[in-house]
């Protein structure tokens, strides 16, 4: 597998799974193996993370993933916070971190760091989530891409309302490391 490929073809996943490329289809048609079809094509992509988790779940080997570490980029104003909950999940869980200021900065680093999670402060200044997060599911090269929102304690239906805008959950800033961390896995679909 290429080093920092993060979406993989059917026959790259035969390779890695020893399988034929018609078994990964048919994984993929059954709904066992998620991913997306390139729009006019009958081709299927399958996120990396994605791959993990079936491997995991089917108890196949993961040696022949050359994954790297989990890119995690923070948007967010407050460079106390953010520094702190970057120097954390670093340490704590391994994670390759990178922390931004605005929403600008945000755009490029998606392109230039390709996080495979985004979490950014929702309420934050010079930062507009719901605008960052649109533009992820609106881009075929960033689709991949977890947005968890950096919120204060959000109602059941404030919650529901970011589902639906997009995002892939939310953690309070009062969250601890070891829910910060879960919530990334989860949102990854990582199995441990």
């Amino acid at each position: 597998m290429a080093k920092g490929k993060d979406v993989l073809t059917t026959g790259d996943v035969a390779k890695i799974c020893h399988v034929a490329p018609r078994t990964v289809s048919k994984w993929f048609d059954n709904g066992q193996l998620k991913g997306y079809r390139i729009p006019g094509s009958k081709d299927r992509r399958i996120p990396v993370s994605e791959l993990i988790r079936f491997m995991k779940v089917h108890n196949m080997p993961t040696e022949e993933l050359a994954v790297g570490k989990i890119r995690i980029l923070i948007a967010d104003s407050n460079d106390k916070t953010t520094s702190a909950l970057a120097e954390i999940l670093q340490s704590k869980a391994g994670y390759e971190v990178q922390t931004v200021r605005t929403s600008f900065e945000a755009g490029a680093a998606l392109l230039k760091f390709a996080p495979h999670v985004l979490l950014v402060g929702f309420l934050a200044d010079d930062i507009d989530a719901t605008s960052i997060c649109q533009g992820i599911r609106d881009n075929e090269d960033l689709r991949t891409i977890k947005v968890i929102a950096i919120a204060n304690q959000l109602s059941d239906s404030e919650a529901e309302a970011l589902l639906q805008k997009g995002f892939d959950g939310y953690v309070p800033y009062s969250a601890d490391a070891t829910e910060v961390i879960h919530k990334i896995e989860e949102a990854n679909a990582i199995i441990y």
